[in-house]
């Protein structure tokens, strides 16, 4: 039984240190913030957010405070709001512990290509370069394979690239993989009922 997506989001929650500054990526990456225990990490958004707090019940939205997917937010006590070039300066000089980004592709050595795909409509490469360039450590949030069944997770990378080398983990609804210095795929968990061979099939690089 695979990983639902809330799965995979409790999963990447528990790779948030306490007292981290965390940046979550569009889509699935920001229900990370579901799962986070109150106070135990800042989450920063590079449209100009420090401390953003959990998505406002309805009719209490503030359209003025949002993330970078343009989501209404809230802010917790002691948040700060700023502009985006100082918000990107943070990002730009190492201040940011954590991203959580979506990915298209993630290559065995940790390349990450996640925002275009060759022949389809390219809407800008957003923060994603900044991010994955200058947080300490980049994590992956992604489905294992497309649903026709390609690879996502490949030896090398196919689709433009974002970064070289720079995600240290990849969380699949298969479980949670490193790439390495070898050009593998670690294994560090399967989800639930999932065994080696489905894994294996669906991986386009060795799994060790």
């Amino acid at each position: 039984m695979a990983y639902s997506k809330e799965d995979m989001a409790r999963r990447a929650a528990a790779e948030i240190p306490a007292g981290a500054i965390v940046n979550l990526g569009i889509g699935l990456p920001t229900l990370c913030a579901d799962y986070l225990p109150e106070g135990h990490a800042f989450l920063h958004s590079e449209n100009g957010l420090l401390g953003m707090g959990p998505f406002p019940f309805e009719g209490e939205e503030d359209p003025q405070l949002i993330n970078a997917g343009k989501q209404t937010v809230t802010v917790l006590p002691g948040g700060s709001t700023f502009d985006s070039a100082q918000s990107f300066a943070m990002i730009r000089g190492g201040h940011v512990d954590l991203a959580i980004l979506g990915a298209m592709q993630v290559s065995a050595r940790g390349d990450l290509a996640n925002w275009a795909v060759p022949g389809g409509k390219i809407m800008g490469i957003g923060g994603a370069m900044d991010l994955a360039s200058g947080c300490r450590r980049v994590i992956a949030v992604m489905q294992h394979a497309t649903k026709d069944g390609e690879h996502k997770l490949v030896a090398t990378c196919t689709y433009p690239l974002t970064a070289a080398r720079v995600v240290s983990r990849v969380i699949t609804e298969l479980g949670v993989f490193d790439p390495t210095a070898d050009g593998c795929f670690k294994v560090i968990e399967l989800a639930p009922g999932v065994d080696r061979e489905t894994v294996a099939k669906l991986t386009g690089a060795p799994l060790v």
